[in-house]
């Protein structure tokens, strides 16, 4: 799990592909001191999440940790911190509490109607053999 800063500081080189402590602070949306930014970066390398790479006296940090696979992890946490363990409250949330697009609520729709699909084909499936 990602603090804040440090999820701010991947956000930078998840956009950027790379950078040094000078670029990843210029990018930041949060102004913090050149020191702040250079522990966070060691913290995140100490945790396998960001390596680096020389360049001359600077170092270069490159993401190891995918946007994805935080995503899923954060999500996880949220569903099971937030919405006891609901997926549906948070769906009906996201639905019911922010302006939705048609194009967006027409997504989800054939999202949901596509997995119901898959499974109803998988129990027929099931109840075949």
């Amino acid at each position: 799990m990602l603090g804040e800063r440090e999820l701010d500081v991947m956000s930078v080189l998840w956009e950027v592909g790379s950078g040094t402590v000078a670029e990843v602070r210029d990018r930041l949306p949060t102004p913090l001191a050149y020191t702040t930014v250079l522990t966070i970066l060691r913290n995140l390398e100490a945790k396998q999440h960001v390596r680096h790479t020389g360049e001359g006296k600077a170092h270069r940090y490159h993401p190891v940790l995918k946007r994805s696979q935080v995503g899923r992890s954060m999500l996880k946490r949220l569903i099971a911190t937030v919405f006891q363990g609901s997926h549906d409250q948070l769906i009906t949330h996201l639905v019911a509490a922010h302006d939705l697009s048609a194009d967006e609520l027409k997504r989800l729709r054939d999202l949901a109607a596509r997995k119901l699909g898959r499974r109803s084909r998988a129990t027929e499936n099931e109840e075949e053999e």
